[in-house]
Order: C-alpha cells, then sequence, then structure tokens
C-alpha cells in the first residue's frame, strides 16, 4: 500500500481542473455531469459513473462495497492493521494511497485523478475539496433508517444500475432482519428488558450514548441503553458512573480492550454484569458490526440473540455471517472465518513465503 501523511490543501489551481467547468481541458467526465444529493442534503455534481473515488469516512468504505464500488477507491483512510478484514475481503485496497487521519492532499487527489469524494458529515476539508473544484459527498447517519438513505444516495453518486440493484436488496434484507427481530422481542416490557452498556474503549474508558447507531440497535435488539443521561459516540465516562448506571450486560467493541485494562478495574469488578458472566466481546468483519457499517445488519440479529437467547433458538449466526458475505462482498467466508468474525478476531495471517 501506499502511505502518505495528509497534508495541506492547496487550492490555487487552474481553472483546467475544475470539474464541470466545461472547457477543452475538462475531462469527459467532468463534462458530463449530473447532480445528486449527499446525506446533508447538499448537492453535489458528480461524473455519469466515477470511477476514482477519494473516501475520507473510514465506515463509508464498507458501503461502496456493498454496492460493488469498492474497486473503484483509490485513496483511503483504512490500512490494513486496523481494518485486517477489509483488506482481506478487498484486496485491491492495497493499492489504494493511503493517509494517516482523514485529510486528503491535494496534489493526491490530483495525481490519482479522483472524480468524487466522500467525507463524514462535518468534516471541514470538504469545502477545501470543493475549492477544488472536486465533487463532495458527505455521508452520515445516527440511525437504520438514515443508513438506508444513505445506501441509496451512495448509489445514485456512483450512477449504473448495478449499485442501486444492490442498495435495494441489502435494504431489503435490513427490513428483514429488523422485522424478524422484532417480531420476537415487541412482547417484552420495557422494565424487563436488559440494561446493555456499550464500551468502545476501556482505556480510557469510552462508551456510546443516545442520538447515535449504537443506541439504535439496543433497543432493537430488545435492550435498553445503559447510559441514561449521556448523548453522542465515544464519549470519555469514570467508572464511578458505570457502578452507577449498574449495566445488565456490557457489550465490548472488538478492539476496546479487557476490563481488566482499565485505569479502575477494581470498580468494574463491582458491575453487575461483571459479576453474572454477561460481558460480551462483539463481533468485527470487515468493519467493526456495532458501529456504522453495513454488517449492523447482522448486529442487530447477533445483539438480539445475546440479549433474549431463549426467543432465538435456531438462528445461526455463522451462517447468516457467511451468507451475509457471499451475497453483499461477493466474498466466500469459511466456517473458520466466520467463527473468528463472530468472536471479533482478526483473519489468519497467511505464513510468509
Amino acid at each position: 500500500m501506499r502511505r502518505l501523511l495528509s497534508g495541506v490543501l492547496l487550492v490555487s489551481l487552474s481553472a483546467s481542473v475544475v470539474a464541470g467547468d466545461g472547457g477543452n481541458n475538462a475531462p469527459a467526465s467532468a463534462r458530463e455531469s449530473r447532480q445528486v444529493q449527499d446525506d446533508s442534503g447538499q448537492p453535489a455534481n458528480v461524473s455519469a459513473e466515477p470511477a476514482r473515488i477519494a473516501d475520507a469516512w473510514y465506515a463509508h468504505h464498507v458501503l461502496l462495497m456493498t454496492l460493488g464500488a469498492g474497486s473503484r477507491i483509490v485513496a483511503t483512510v483504512n490500512h490494513p492493521e486496523s481494518q485486517p478484514w477489509m483488506f482481506k475481503v478487498l484486496p485491491a485496497l492495497n493499492q489504494a494511497t493511503a493517509i494517516e487521519g482523514t485529510a486528503f492532499n491535494a496534489e493526491t487527489l490530483l495525481a490519482e485523478h479522483v472524480d468524487l469524494v466522500f467525507t463524514a458529515l462535518g468534516d471541514r476539508q470538504a469545502v477545501a475539496y470543493r475549492q477544488l473544484g472536486l465533487p463532495v459527498m458527505q455521508m452520515g447517519y445516527t440511525d437504520l433508517a438514515g443508513l438506508k438513505r444513505s445506501m441509496l444516495n451512495t448509489a445514485e453518486a456512483l450512477g449504473g444500475a448495478e449499485p442501486r440493484t444492490r442498495a435495494l436488496a441489502y435494504n431489503g434484507f435490513l427490513d428483514q432482519q429488523l422485522a424478524s427481530v422484532n417480531d420476537a422481542v415487541a412482547g417484552i416490557p420495557a422494565e424487563q428488558r436488559p440494561k446493555v452498556l456499550h464500551i468502545a474503549s476501556v482505556n480510557p474508558l469510552k462508551v456510546d450514548g443516545a442520538n447515535t447507531l449504537i443506541d439504535d440497535w439496543i433497543k432493537l435488539a430488545g435492550g435498553r441503553n445503559a447510559a441514561t443521561g449521556l448523548k453522542g459516540n465515544l464519549q470519555i465516562v469514570s467508572a464511578e458512573q458505570l457502578l452507577a448506571w449498574q449495566p445488565d450486560v456490557v457489550l465490548l467493541a472488538a478492539s476496546a480492550g479487557r476490563l481488566d485494562q482499565a485505569a479502575q478495574p477494581h470498580l468494574l469488578n463491582q458491575l453487575a454484569a461483571v459479576r453474572n458472566g454477561r460481558v460480551l466481546r462483539n463481533p468485527a468483519g470487515v468493519f467493526p458490526w456495532d458501529r456504522y457499517g453495513t454488517e449492523v445488519a447482522l448486529q442487530v440479529a447477533w445483539a438480539a440473540q445475546q440479549l433474549h437467547p431463549a426467543l432465538f433458538p435456531d438462528v445461526d449466526m455463522a451462517a447468516q455471517t457467511m451468507d451475509f458475505y457471499r451475497r453483499f462482498f461477493d466474498f466466500p467466508l469459511t466456517p473458520d472465518d466466520a467463527r473468528r468474525i463472530l468472536q471479533g478476531e482478526p483473519p489468519v495471517t497467511a505464513p510468509s513465503p
């Protein structure tokens, strides 16, 4: 993988590189543009089928992969060290130019002939990219309904029939998953639903509160978010706060670390979830299931089975995982691959020749 440090964007460019300028020096893809809408509601003029994409949002890579467009990524913020399954499933990503952080350098984008940039909502670099004349799509969502909209918006930006067909197929699968889980948990009274705390990092101690996708899937899976009064992702809290919340179940992100690595492990040992053996490691595949990738469709089913095992005795998550990867990532997982993903483990590294 080619790796460049993110740098200061240079905006003093000639008019010939400005997309849609209509000049003779503009590429055909720029002259043949169409208007689409990003997740913020802002319009963007993109080429008919943008072939060279820079993606500055970690999770959005998975949407592109689900839509069959992962190979179009030529500039990335992800790395095989942090997302090993992503690079195993999409080996072409190893050829993309990678940066540290999320701010692409202007020269990098121009040298790669990028014709569409995706960023996260709120990414301040989006303005600078637009000043370069590059089409920019700002993406983001806080619930599963927003994910479905983002899938369709991304498919429209990609152009062509296949991305839209795959977006509709994914959204249909997600709806089926949610309906199946809801049918099973709908009758559970609110006060009988377990209090679930999602820990993204043990040291420092970070949890996810309301107005997040994590809060959404906890509720859909038949739980209650134990982090009452907290809003947003990756909020730093104290061990004392966890004792006050007293979750019934603790879900550790795959990369969160162990509870005994916390600054005050003796306090965490007083949690009812710890005493009752209800500390679970979250699955992680192409992207962590618990965060903002498309594998959240699997996360809802997995979490529901963990919280209410008696209601889902016949759900085979390994089989679901293998089927999902075949269908949406065009990748044949082995049973051992599926097991490792469900346990939050990386793929087996091939021995060096």
